[in-house]
């Protein structure tokens, strides 16, 4: 049966069906920092009324937040205003037609094993399925393709701007934080990048609670 919620998810994955909207999306998305409409407008090539248009839709729909704050370099009229700025909304969107409830039996699953003390078995288990489904390729293409949203922060540091369990992280965090450093471990083995990252543990609001640090230098 299909609820409210999945409905509301379903209105909110739609507002991504047009194209301009969508790249205005990803944009915010790959930033680093809260971005506002002048930057979203010069990466599409779009009026900035244009931009400011279609980032509020993707507010509307729940998909971005927005804030405020003053913008250094900033000239002519208005710069001395607070600028409004987009995020990518912490809020997740998902629709499964007909209704499934993965998210549940997830939830069940890291339940039992917090119960049973076995999360050492989840990291070797993790760890082995970071191995076999890591490519060999950079580091930052490697965690952008398994979701992580890799940010470096200076030559020897990467920062992960998404969860990819973030749910569940908030419910069982000793277990799913330790079986998400485990699988990024398995991931850098696996691409034969382990001997110049390495993944620790190294918690903070509103990213992952794993960050890579380099371990040589070239």
């Amino acid at each position: 049966m299909t609820t409210p919620e999945d409905l509301d998810d379903l209105d909110a994955l739609a507002s991504l069906a047009d194209g301009v909207r969508r790249q205005a999306y990803r944009v915010v998305a790959d930033g680093t920092e809260p971005v506002g409409r002048d930057e979203v407008a010069e990466a599409l090539g779009i009026g900035r009324t244009l931009a400011a248009f279609h980032l509020d839709k993707l507010v509307a729909a729940g998909l971005l937040e927005t804030s405020y704050a003053r913008r250094t370099g900033r000239t002519g009229p208005g710069a001395g205003r607070p600028a409004k700025l987009y995020r990518v909304a912490a809020a997740e969107h998902a629709v499964s037609v007909p209704p499934r409830a993965y998210r549940t039996a997830a939830e069940l699953l890291a339940e039992a094993l917090e119960q049973a003390g076995a999360e050492n078995v989840l990291n070797t288990v993790a760890r082995h399925h970071g191995r076999r489904a890591a490519a060999a390729e950079g580091v930052l293409e490697l965690l952008t393709g398994h979701g992580y949203a890799p940010a470096p922060d200076g030559p020897d540091r990467i920062e992960l701007r998404n969860c990819p369990f973030h749910r569940l992280a908030e419910q069982f965090p000793p277990v799913i934080c330790g079986m998400n450093l485990a699988m990024i471990d398995g991931l850098l083995a696996g691409a034969g990048l382990d001997g110049e990252w390495a993944a620790r543990m190294d918690a903070a609001p509103g990213r992952c609670c794993v960050t890579l640090s380099k371990t040589k230098t070239d």
